[in-house]
């Protein structure tokens, strides 16, 4: 429930921006910070918290997030303004950074290590059909009420999931070295900088908004590789990075999430621009994807457990890569079925990845390890889609509306070279 309220509060506050900036009578590039402000928070205190559940225990770290999410949503039900709800909405980024960051070291807490894959991949499932349903739901409850019920609704099913929580989550002997304030506080101006950055330059921003983002980010984290030089659990985990199994695993989620980033920001704009769909039309389009991957990652988290993640991994991949180069290569007037079976291709092979490579993370590094390893796992991911989405913007300032179309070829080149750093890990 933690991670459907979590994945699922990102894909409703997307789908539902033009409804809040238009009733808060607020421009749009401020209504933006209602998404960026939930997007920061979750970078920047993935990795801290992650190193504070290898310190009091993964079971603390999530219940703690729950909670907080729980009460920065009733926060966001009654926010009259725009300042307000971005502020709110960096509240429950906090608490999803908790729920986040420690969310596969719990699993892999209560699977033993042969079922590990299993466990995995009903975490993949549990996130594709969140992130499925997501437009439907905001779709739904903007039908029948106002938006601040978007939030509201996590009220409840917050305060649900604390009571299934508190009896069931595993508790785990807390570790003898102590949590580090700041470390904490660089871990995550360099992150958050970084992100901002990244973003800045795919809007063409002015050297005046680039240049002190990206010297803050340089800056803050060589302070934070140099703080912890000899500490022997880093926040920024260089120690697991040095192994070339969970390094490659890690290569290997960005490049993906990239490709994920790339395809899901620019096929919309696809879709209705040079396909000339409609919005309610496009949203079941897209719908075949995240529908196909919740299909797919239970399997190949099963297969996972059997066979070499990097040989599952890499061949879900390289159908990714074939998917996207078919969405490209799509004609001036395709069938339903012409744009369907490409975007199932696509999700059978993020699907194929997903599961496996989560495993590969968690199980290249050691048990005493496993908080920070989970951070990695959601640091990739955002790090990845964050990184696809700013391309996307690059690609529409650079090429108007064909931007669309090489978003896709640049998804492609992604996927691939995430397939070759699988492969890779066969050798390892």
């Amino acid at each position: 429930m933690g991670v459907v309220l979590a994945t699922l509060d990102t894909a409703i506050a997307n789908t539902a921006l033009p409804t809040i900036a238009a009733d808060l009578q607020s421009p749009a590039a401020a209504a933006i910070w209602i998404i960026n402000a939930y997007q920061l928070a979750v970078v920047a205190t993935m990795l801290p918290f992650a190193a504070l559940g290898d310190v009091v225990g993964p079971r603390r770290v999530f219940l703690g997030g729950i909670a907080l999410f729980t009460v920065a949503s009733l926060v966001c039900t009654l926010a009259g303004n725009v300042p307000l709800l971005a502020a709110a909405r960096a509240l429950q980024g906090i608490g999803a950074g908790a729920m986040m960051s420690v969310n596969i070291a719990l699993i892999r807490l209560i699977y033993p290590a042969e079922r590990l894959g299993r466990g995995v991949g009903m975490n993949a499932l549990v996130v594709g059909v969140a992130f499925a349903v997501g437009p439907t739901v905001a779709s739904l409850l903007l039908a029948v009420a106002d938006w601040p019920w978007l939030f509201g609704i996590n009220v409840p099913l917050g305060l649900l999931a604390i009571v299934f929580a508190w009896p069931a989550i595993p508790r785990s002997v807390p570790r003898p070295h102590r949590f580090d304030l700041v470390t904490a506080g660089l871990t995550a101006v360099s992150f958050a900088a970084l992100i901002f950055a990244l973003g800045s330059v795919a809007q063409l921003a002015g050297w005046g908004q680039v240049l002190p983002a990206a010297v803050l980010a340089l800056v803050a984290g060589a302070a934070l590789l140099w703080r912890q030089r000899g500490h022997p659990a880093p926040m920024l985990p260089v120690d697991l990075l040095r192994r070339p199994m969970f390094a490659l695993s890690a290569v290997t989620a960005v490049t993906a999430f990239a490709t994920q980033g790339l395809a899901f920001v620019s096929l919309p704009f696809y879709f209705e621009q040079v396909l000339h769909r409609d919005a309610v039309h496009t949203g079941f389009l897209m719908t075949a994807w995240p529908v196909v991957v919740a299909i797919a990652a239970p399997v190949a988290g099963r297969l996972s457990d059997r066979h070499p993640p990097g040989l599952l991994g890499g061949l879900g991949l390289a159908l990714l890569s074939a998917g996207m180069v078919a969405l490209a290569l799509l004609p001036a007037q395709p069938s339903v079925v012409d744009i369907v079976w490409r975007m199932a291709l696509c999700g059978a092979g993020f699907g194929f990845f997903q599961a496996p490579n989560l495993k590969a993370l968690m199980s290249s590094a050691p048990p005493e390890r496993s908080g920070g390893a989970s951070g990695v796992v959601g640091v990739a991911r955002l790090l990845g889609q964050t990184s696809g989405a700013a391309l996307v913007a690059l690609c529409f300032h650079l090429a108007g509306i064909a931007g669309s179309t090489a978003a896709l070829w640049l998804g492609a080149i992604s996927a691939g070279l995430a397939a070759v750093a699988s492969f890779a890990r066969l050798w390892v």
